[in-house]
């Protein structure tokens, strides 16, 4: 009794355009789908900016490693 068959989700879906009509259902469809494009740009943009600045941690890691295997061969040197 609680659960909803194919049947009820057809009936549902027959009222649901009878009331708002198929060319207000399509324009709100491409709304939502311009919506979601725009949030995907979004995303992007915020991933395209992360991009530097992973890479300017990248040559500060190589930096120090440097500097730290320079300390190594001053304290392996001759005294």
């Amino acid at each position: 009794m609680g659960s909803w068959g194919l049947g009820h989700w057809i009936i549902v879906l027959i009222i649901v355009l009878l009331v708002f009509g198929t060319k207000r259902l399509t324009s709100g469809a491409r709304d939502i789908g311009k919506a979601v494009n725009e949030f995907k740009k979004g995303m992007h943009g915020d991933e395209e900016e992360k991009k530097p600045q992973s890479l300017s941690d990248d040559t500060q890691r190589n930096d120090t490693t440097s500097q730290s295997q320079q300390q190594r061969q001053d304290d392996q040197a001759p005294r």
